[in-house]
């Protein structure tokens, strides 16, 4: 399954902390967005990681993205990521 996952985290000890966690599973596109690909069992755990150092006023949002979106999306430029193997629309 493919993620976007994004967050807005105002202590800066915290939002580290998920970002260490997230580089684990994915790769960063943006200062504070991530792609990433898993598995159930590998979801079941970063949502516990991430739950383990996160608290109810931080902001982490998951986006399930359906394999045929993958395949439609494209980016103008790019530094890598889960989602970087199409150039564009023609």
């Amino acid at each position: 399954m493919f993620f976007l996952i994004a967050y807005d985290i105002d202590d800066d000890k915290r939002r580290k902390k998920v970002a260490s966690i997230l580089e684990g599973y994915g790769i960063r596109v943006n200062f504070s967005v991530f792609e990433v690909e898993l598995n159930k069992t590998q979801l079941k755990e970063l949502v516990r990681e991430l739950k383990s150092v996160s608290k109810r006023r931080d902001n982490i949002r998951f986006y399930h993205i359906c394999k045929s979106c993958v395949e439609k999306s494209f980016l103008l430029h790019s530094n890598g990521g889960v989602f970087c193997g199409f150039d564009g629309f023609v």
